[in-house]
Parts: structure tokens; sequence; C-alpha cells
């Protein structure tokens, strides 16, 4: 198996280490599909590869959420893993600091949820997120030890569950489906 797919699914050769293979993976993907777009690719010192992704294009990748960017990070990922014989390698694929800028937006919306819970005293909900916007809203809200967060639900989309802590002032704690105040 050759061409784009044969990076996954065809025969494992290292060609150069994984920024090489990004390299390559990318040229051949925008070139099949027929997308205007440059990028910068870096390597950090933990060996992580960033991509800046930049073009006519780049639209295309920041609409409906970043879903193809996120695809498209997805796609390099397995396909260096497979080439790179089990040795772990992370690549961050970014289009103009969109990713950036989502995780401030959650960040922002996470903030106001929290004012309500603590003006409030009641439990709020966040909606249905993936894994990596959940953890950015989960990591922020654990900087403040009045509030308390979980995911709750099933599959790939939980929902968060923002909550008071316990010890502090007004807390009302859920049991059994029963709201209890003390």
């Amino acid at each position: 198996m050759t061409g784009l797919l044969g990076k996954i699914f065809g025969k494992k050769k290292q060609s150069g280490g994984p920024e090489a293979l990004v390299d390559e993976i990318l040229d051949e993907l925008f070139s099949l599909a027929g997308l205007e777009l440059g990028y910068d690719l870096k390597v950090q010192e933990d060996g992580s590869v960033n991509v800046d992704i930049f073009g006519e294009d780049e639209e295309l990748l920041i609409s409906k959420e970043g879903q193809l960017l996120d695809s498209i990070q997805l796609f390099v990922r397995r396909s260096i893993q497979h080439q790179a014989n089990g040795e772990a390698f992370h690549v961050n694929i970014d289009c103009s600091n969109f990713r950036q800028q989502a995780d401030a937006a959650l960040v922002a919306l996470a903030e106001k949820l929290k004012g309500l819970v603590l003006d409030k005293g009641k439990s709020v909900y966040f909606r249905a997120l993936p894994p990596k916007d959940r953890k950015v809203v989960h990591q922020y809200l654990a900087e403040d030890g009045r509030v308390k967060s979980r995911s709750v639900g099933d599959g790939h989309f939980k929902k968060i569950k923002i909550y008071l802590a316990k010890g502090g002032e007004g807390i009302v704690e859920e049991k059994d489906g029963a709201t209890e105040s003390r």
C-alpha cells in the first residue's frame, strides 16, 4: 500500500524522524485535498513537533469549532505512531492561534458558570465537550478551591458539572437526586 493511507496502514518505514514524517504527510495531504495551505514546523526542546498552518484555505480548518484541524492532527499523530516503531512523539497542529482562542473562550464561560455556582449555591452544567476541552475547563476550575468539577455522561462527549466544594458557606449537596442545604 502506498500513498497517504499507506502511512497508516502500510509498511513501517522510518524516514528521518517525526519532523520529516510530519512534513511529508502534510505536503501530501494538502496536495491531495487541493488546499492552498502552508505551514511552519518547529521541533521543541522536549521533542514535540508544533505546526502552525496558514494560507488561503485556513478558514476551512477552523470552521465548525476546528473539527478539520482536529482531524488533521489526529491523522498526523496516528501516522507517526505507526511509522515510529513504538516511540512516543507529540504533534500539535494549530492555525492562526485557533486553539489558544478556543481555550480562552472555554475559560471565560467556565468563569461565568463558576460565578453562578458561587452566587446561587447550586450546581450548574457546562455543555457536552470532547476530552481535550473538558481538560481545559477542569484545570481552570481546579485553581479555585471554592468549586469542584466533574465529567458527567457516557461516551466521548460529556457534560461538566460545576458545584461548590465541601466546607464552604451555603453548600448544597446532592444525594440520590435530593438537594440538601447546610
